[in-house]
Parts: C-alpha cells; sequence; structure tokens
C-alpha cells in the first residue's frame, strides 16, 4: 500500500561557472534513484532551516561556500514510498571550487544538453523553469498572409526565445514546422496554440486555452515538452498547478485593444494569485516593455502579449 505521510524536505543548488553550464553530480549506487543525474543538495535535518541545510550540502557534497542564493522554485514530487518536498535555489555568488567530494561524478552541463543525461524527474521541472525567458510573443491571428511570418523572424532576430504561434483556425503541419525550422535557427522554442491538438505537431510545447485547461485531468506529455496554459482566475490557476504546467498565462491585466470589455484582474488581484502558485506565471493584457519591472517586482516570470511583449 502507497504511504504518503513519509515527506522528506530536500534542498538543492543550481550552481553555475563562467561558461554559463550548471553542475551536476549522478546519485551512487547505494542511493535512491541510484545512476540518476541531479542538483548538488541533500535532505533538510530536524530543526534545521532551509537555508542552513543548504549552505551544509553543498559544501559536504561539492565543497562550496555559498554568499549569494534565491529561491526560484518549490516542487513536490511523489515517489512510491514517499514524497520529496523540494525547495530550488539560484546559487548567486560562491567561493571555491565544485568538486565530486564525496567520490560522485559530476559534469558540467548546458541546458541543450542535458537530454543527454539520466535525469530525476524532479530535474525536467527546473531545468524548464530555468530555460523560461521573461517574456514571449504571440502571433496575431492573420495567417492568410506571410505578415505573421515576417513579424516572427523579425521578433527572433531582436532576441525572442518563446514563440507561440496561435490561431483560431487549423493550421497544417507544413504551416507549423515552417515556424518550428525558424525557430530552431534561431535557438528559439515555438509553443503551438491551435484548436483540435493532437500533441504530436513539429513544435517545442502546446498551450491550452482556459476552457481546453479546465477539461484536462491530467499531463500527458513529454517531459522534454512545454505546457502552458491561459488563466483568468485563482480557480483557474490552481487547476493548472494541479496538471503540472510549466508555465501560466495570467490575463487581462489591463485593458486591451482586442478585449474592451473584458472584466480586468488588475495588478492587485495578479499579484495575490501569484503568490498562491508555484507554476511561473507570465501576465498578459495590455503589457509593453515599461510593464516589465512591475510584473517582476511582484512575483510574476515576466510579460508576455501580442503587440507589446
Amino acid at each position: 500500500m502507497q504511504q504518503t505521510n513519509n515527506i522528506i524536505k530536500v534542498v538543492v543548488g543550481v550552481v553555475h561557472n563562467n561558461s554559463k553550464e550548471i553542475f551536476i553530480s549522478r546519485r551512487k549506487k547505494n542511493q535512491f534513484m541510484s545512476g540518476y543525474w541531479e542538483l548538488p543538495g541533500g535532505k533538510v535535518e530536524n530543526n534545521e532551516d532551509l537555508s542552513s541545510a543548504l549552505s551544509r550540502e553543498l559544501f559536504e557534497e561539492i565543497g562550496i561556500k555559498i554568499e549569494k542564493f534565491s529561491l526560484i522554485q518549490t516542487i513536490q514530487q511523489q515517489y512510491p514510498k514517499r514524497i520529496i518536498d523540494l525547495s530550488i535555489y539560484v546559487i548567486d555568488k560562491y567561493s571555491g571550487t565544485p568538486v565530486g567530494k564525496e567520490g560522485q561524478d559530476f559534469s558540467w552541463c548546458s541546458i541543450e544538453k542535458f537530454k543527454e543525461y539520466k535525469l530525476l524527474p524532479t530535474m525536467w521541472k527546473i531545468i524548464k523553469r530555468l530555460s523560461l525567458p521573461k517574456s514571449y510573443w504571440i502571433t496575431p491571428d492573420n495567417h492568410n498572409s506571410n505578415a505573421v511570418f515576417e513579424e516572427c523572424n523579425q521578433r527572433l532576430s531582436g532576441g525572442t526565445k518563446i514563440i507561440q504561434l496561435r490561431s483560431k483556425s487549423q493550421l497544417d503541419k507544413i504551416y507549423i514546422d515552417k515556424f518550428n525550422k525558424l525557430c530552431q535557427l534561431n535557438q528559439a522554442k515555438l509553443i503551438l496554440n491551435i484548436p483540435h491538438m493532437v500533441f504530436d505537431e513539429p513544435c517545442d510545447g502546446w498551450h491550452l486555452t482556459s476552457a481546453e485547461l479546465m477539461v484536462t485531468s491530467t499531463r500527458e506529455f513529454p517531459d522534454d515538452k512545454l505546457l502552458g496554459a491561459s488563466a483568468h482566475s485563482l480557480i483557474e490557476a490552481k487547476h493548472a498547478e494541479k496538471i503540472s504546467v510549466d508555465y501560466i498565462s495570467l490575463s487581462p491585466i489591463n485593458k486591451t485593444l482586442s478585449h474592451p470589455k473584458t472584466q480586468i484582474l488588475g495588478w492587485e488581484k495578479a499579484s495575490e494569485i501569484i503568490g498562491e502558485c508555484k507554476v511561473p506565471i507570465y501576465l498578459l493584457g495590455g503589457m509593453n516593455k515599461d510593464s516589465m519591472d512591475k510584473a517582476l517586482s511582484i512575483g510574476a516570470q515576466g510579460i508576455a502579449g501580442i503587440r507589446g511583449a
């Protein structure tokens, strides 16, 4: 019978080198989930606070002293006989040279090469969070000309790293693949948001409308693909969190030209929803580049939109 009361608190650190690679190590043969690669860290001891546990574990395991760090994500992972309550920190500043101090294999790896490693299940969630940019662009819905493709090319040239290909009508795979190849050339990701998605289209992930979200009860998508969802309330955002989406698009924050009569959430309500959720949240609706600092200040991942992002 499955045990649900064995909750283990764990802290891990994301340690970068000067090449922006991330330090990972392989679990030894005598450990739970042996052979899998993970971030450095470990179990929080009784009566130990999280920051103390992080400092102790990273010194004992990889020999560094952390000087500045920030919490970026919490994850609860269910295993057959235990629940791992995981807190993930980015190590902003440290002294010492990371090594496998306990004899474990270790490696420095770029986010793009993580697919080559046998990773713990939680690692993909962390990698996705780390790879999410502060903004993404949503295509306008006028796919009957080359204008969208041309603007997409301009956005990618300007540094955009995620494109959401959105359409209210069905798009064929040849058209989708055209955008996908363009994104690949620019080392960007293509997220698909169209009717009747079959989830094998040539893209890096899919985005659910709020209606699609609320009739989805489980996540049945590859771990290396992104899954996003639109939400307009705390109830929808919490459901998105329940099915393990990788990000939420929360809207509308302000009035928009496309939906001038839609009731807005406003910044205060958006802040409340962000505070209740553990999933990265982008803000939409009347966003522009001046909105970014305000969005980040209330804990959002960033902003998105058709015009301003």
